[in-house]
């Protein structure tokens, strides 16, 4: 099992917003996460810094490197685009963290 944990952005005043979208999210889109090897998934919010830090364990890199190119995520990302950081392509801007340390 490989553990990712990335760092993202809300932006101010929408954490509420945030949190409603992802409360609902889309079937289709647990769907593809769980199809692209997802497991584990969580997201936690710092609301001082407005950071996010998504936490989720994965088996295939390489298969996990592919969901982004789905329909559903890139229609997703367009959702979420106004109530965090995006880049150009609509794309969290996210930072991989590298783990340093972990106890079973």
């Amino acid at each position: 099992m490989i553990r990712k944990c990335i760092v993202m952005k809300v932006f101010s005043g929408l954490h509420a917003e945030y949190k409603k979208r992802h409360d609902e999210i889309w079937p289709q889109m647990v769907e593809m996460l769980h199809e692209y090897g997802a497991k584990n998934y969580s997201i936690f919010i710092d609301p001082k810094s407005n950071n996010l830090f998504a936490y989720l364990e994965i088996e295939d890199e390489e298969l996990w490197s592919k969901s982004d190119e789905t329909e559903i995520c890139q229609k997703w990302w367009n959702y979420m685009k106004d109530v965090m950081e995006t880049n150009d392509d609509n794309s969290p801007v996210s930072i991989e963290l590298k783990e340093v340390f972990h106890l079973d």
